[in-house]
């Protein structure tokens, strides 16, 4: 039978571990999982060869929080110049690996009190939602599913069915007793 801590991890983050999306974030209390580091090293072991990583963002003393990604997607994402251009505008390196930009990612979150909001562009969100969303400070958005959507509602509906639709078949082979690595391990 598939554990709590692989059907929380399917449950968040089904598009990214599927290949649909660049990555998902999810976040795990630590007391009931004292053995996540272990299990994040065997999943990063495990799921190497499919260019699946989980990557430890935060920590505080209750939780941690992930960030699950394919490797080849972020690095897609990453040379778009748009998105490459804004977020050099918040201090990433330009031209740089995936594994750089997201090391800089973690140092921002490092003492803040306030999310990088860019992250958003890392999870795949539209940059006009992103924008949407820190100029609007997360009010008065048109619909709210993964993420608040402020310009292309018929876009975001349609990307929204897709997840739920993939998290509902991941999580259902989970349900039957698969695990991450034999759902997502290249045979």
């Amino acid at each position: 039978m598939t554990d709590e801590m692989e059907m929380t991890a399917a449950y968040h983050c089904a598009p990214a571990l599927a290949g649909i999306k660049p990555s998902n974030l999810v976040s795990f209390c630590m007391e009931r999982h004292p053995d996540l580091e272990k299990r994040l090293a065997e999943w990063n072991e495990g799921l190497a060869p499919s260019g699946i990583c989980f990557e430890k963002l935060c920590r505080c003393k209750k939780r941690m929080l992930v960030l699950v990604y394919r490797k080849k997607k972020m690095e897609e994402l990453l040379r778009d110049p748009k998105l490459s251009a804004e977020l050099g505008k918040a201090g990433y390196p330009a031209g740089q690996d995936c594994e750089a930009v997201i090391s800089h990612l973690k140092r921002r979150m490092k003492g803040r009190e306030d999310f990088p909001h860019e992250i958003g562009i890392f999870l795949g969100y539209p940059l006009e939602d992103v924008y949407g969303f820190v100029q609007n400070q997360g009010k008065g958005y048109k619909l709210n599913g993964y993420w608040k959507v402020y310009s292309n509602e018929d876009r975001a509906k349609e990307l929204f069915r897709r997840y739920t639709r993939c998290r509902e078949a991941v999580c259902a082979r989970m349900g039957m007793g698969m695990s991450i690595m034999r759902l997502f391990a290249v045979a």
